[in-house]
């Protein structure tokens, strides 16, 4: 499979190319520029196929292909009727917002974090309370478990991004044990939103929240898709995992006029991305690592102003330049040399001296982008 190859996207519908003018290289918005996996267009082609495209369900052996998956790679045991399908994480948010915590109650969500994420509680009128995150000296971001605690005293959900965008952290099981014991404590839901769930490096393992224990599970509301992993988040499908009936049963009730049903050719994509799709995930994800280990060493050695951490998850790179003098990064680099990354300010209001950049993309696209960066703090000198 090539993965060097630049495809070109403009003129193709791409909200990624089609945000900014077309002098402008694209490093913002979470897609990746790689070919989709080619039993995924084979079987969008097959099913195409069939001249007919009517309202569609999940297929049993779509659920079956879920439950296997979730238990082969996480050791979470699920059942069929435990899954929902919906046209996406965000939906997926909101309708656990707006069905199952109370009016005027708070929501927990740890900073910075997702943009859609940061700003849903706003949507339902439920006040935001921030848990900040702070780096360690190995460059890490621990979960402060004895402020979360005190954090859910004002609060009746949690919002947890697992593995956590834009930071690019894992959370260790015993941490995430942690957390979920917390809630149980303070009887807060957990919604988990781990669309990276399949993108992690060096060898780590992803851990869903729900399946550390039956008490956490119950209260867990579990967001997932292969949008992000495989490619595909134009086909806008996702699912959640809800093992608690009578919460399953009062998010389903929230989609009546809000949440439509999820297309067919996006039910058919994930079915194929789950049950056939590993060999290309496994090229996918050595190219990604290449990426994120070439990106942090371009980052130590030719931008002495820029701090970077490693990620750990997810093809998204969260860059510190406060040390740059710039009044505002993002707006910088994208005026003088063209290039978009994602505002910091998007993920925090503390965050305006950072940008995010995704590496899911082509080394030779990566290596412009990072030398017309290079370009504008050597021409500002």
């Amino acid at each position: 499979m090539d993965l060097n190859s630049v495809y070109q996207r403009l003129n193709t519908g791409s909200k990624k190319w089609s945000q900014y003018p077309q002098d402008v290289l694209p490093m913002w918005v979470a897609d990746m520029d790689f070919p989709v996996a080619e039993p995924i267009v084979q079987a969008l082609k097959n099913r195409l196929e069939h001249p007919l495209l009517g309202y569609s369900v999940a297929q049993d052996s779509l659920r079956q292909t879920l439950v296997a998956h979730l238990a082969r790679h996480y050791d979470w045991v699920i059942q069929p009727e435990d899954l929902v399908f919906l046209p996406g994480v965000e939906p997926g948010v909101n309708m656990a917002l707006n069905t199952l915590v109370p009016p005027g109650s708070g929501v927990l969500v740890q900073t910075p974090n997702y943009s859609p994420l940061l700003h849903a509680p706003a949507n339902w009128k439920l006040p935001r309370v921030d848990l900040p995150f702070h780096v360690d000296a190995n460059g890490h971001y621990p979960t402060d478990i004895a402020a979360l605690n005190n954090a859910l005293l004002q609060s009746r959900a949690l919002l947890l991004s697992n593995p956590h965008n834009p930071l690019g952290k894992v959370f260790e099981r015993d941490e995430l044990r942690a957390i979920g014991e917390a809630c149980v404590q303070h009887d807060v839901l957990i919604i988990s939103d781990e669309i990276h769930a399949d993108i992690l490096f060096d060898g780590r393992r992803h851990t869903p929240i729900a399946s550390l224990s039956p008490e956490i599970a119950a209260r867990s509301v579990t967001l997932m898709s292969a949008s992000k992993a495989w490619n595909i988040a134009g086909l806008k499908t996702a699912f959640a995992v809800i093992q608690n009936a009578g919460l399953r049963q009062r998010f389903n009730a929230g989609r009546l006029g809000l949440v439509d049903s999820v297309n067919a050719l996006g039910l058919e994509a994930t079915e194929v991305a789950y049950r056939d799709g590993a060999p290309w995930l496994a090229e996918v994800m050595a190219y990604l690592q290449g990426n994120r280990d070439y990106l942090a060493e371009a980052i130590n050695t030719r931008f002495p102003g820029i701090r970077m951490h490693l990620p750990q998850s997810t093809y998204l790179a969260w860059l510190d330049c406060s040390d740059l003098g710039l009044e505002h990064p993002q707006r910088f680099f994208l005026e003088h040399v063209r290039v978009a990354l994602s505002d910091g300010l998007e993920f925090g209001d503390e965050c305006g001296q950072f940008v995010r950049l995704n590496f899911g993309c082509p080394r030779p696209m990566l290596e412009e982008g990072l030398a017309r960066m290079e370009r504008s703090l050597r021409e500002r000198r």
